[in-house]
Formats: structure tokens, sequence, C-alpha cells
């Protein structure tokens, strides 16, 4: 028996994205934003509000940087959640983070947060609360990549959002292999 909820925002997984941008001083900003996801091959669509710091700083530089949020990092990226950039200008020195300029955009790259997009402004719609981002460079950080030069998820502990229970879940272990366990339905 199935229980109903309703209409809400429920989805698993919901990432734990981190948005970086720069001001038009070049002071860098992260929020945590959980309402998004790939929504072309080269384009990522995240749902924030336009009273936010990060979107307004998007307005004046047109790029922005989505890291994953990581286990080892969990207290932090919650902190830019909860903290606005709107009060607090240096939030980012706050949570322990350091950054490196990206050498795609003009955002900034998270140094303890070890993977990241790096977009160009494709549109904002405040009305549907709609960012889309073109995606330029994906990068990421040695430590997380495994023997063939890829990103390795165990190395990387994404976190997601769990909406229903407010809490932030490690990704685990592989549950099967994508274009291959399929084929024996065929």
């Amino acid at each position: 028996m199935r229980k109903n909820f309703g209409v809400k925002p429920i989805c698993y997984p919901q990432p734990v994205f981190i948005i970086g941008t720069y001001d038009e001083n070049g002071v860098p900003d992260a929020m945590n934003a959980a309402w998004g996801g790939i929504s072309e091959e080269n384009e990522v669509s995240i749902c924030i509000s336009e009273d936010h710091k990060t979107t307004k700083n998007i307005a004046v530089k047109k790029a922005f940087t989505v890291s994953m949020g990581t286990a080892d990092q969990v207290v932090a990226c919650d902190y830019v959640g909860i903290e606005s950039g709107n009060k607090v200008p240096d939030k980012v020195a706050r949570a322990g983070w350091t950054v490196t300029k990206s050498a795609f955009v003009d955002a900034p790259l998270f140094d303890q947060l070890p993977m990241a997009m790096e977009c160009e402004l494709i549109s904002y719609t405040p009305e549907t609360c709609r960012l889309v981002g073109r995606i330029v460079n994906v990068s990421a950080d040695e430590s997380v990549l495994n023997d063939k030069g890829v990103v390795d998820p165990l190395k990387l502990r994404p976190i997601t959002f769990d909406p229903m229970n407010n809490t932030y879940l490690e990704l685990g272990s592989k549950a099967g292999n994508a274009f291959c366990d399929g084929v024996k339905l065929k």
C-alpha cells in the first residue's frame, strides 16, 4: 500500500550543489541549492530565487560554478545554505573555504570541494526561479580520480539532500552497470 504525500518537491537523490560566484568587487560567495540537475548535454538548470546574493552576482558576472557537496564538507555546505550572503559577505571564509579563480569563467572554485562544473549564464527567469547555465568545463581534483583518470564517487563522497527527513546522505556503493545490466532482458 502506498502513502500519498500530496504535491511536494520530493525526489531522490537531490544533489547538494554549491553555487559559487563573485560579486562586482571580486568577493566570492557560495550557496547551497538542491533543486537542480543536468537539463541538456552541456547545460545545468537550478531553481534559485532572485533575492539571493548568488543570483545578483550571476546577473552581474554572467558566470558561476557548481560544486558537488561532499561528506567531508557537510558542515560548511550546510552553513552556506543557511547563511545569507546579503547579510554575511565573508561567509565563504567563515565556512573555512579558500578559492581559486576558474580558468574558464569569472567565478570561484572552492578548493575544499574537489569537483565542479564551470558555467556561463544562458538564462534566468525570476518568475520560475530557473537558472540555466552552459557547462564550459568540468574539473576535478586528482585526489578523487581513479586509476583510469575519471571521478571515483567513492573518493568524491558526494552528498544528497533528503527533503523528507532534513538530512544529508552520502552516496554509497555500486548497484549495477549502466547500459549493460538491462541487456539481459532484451
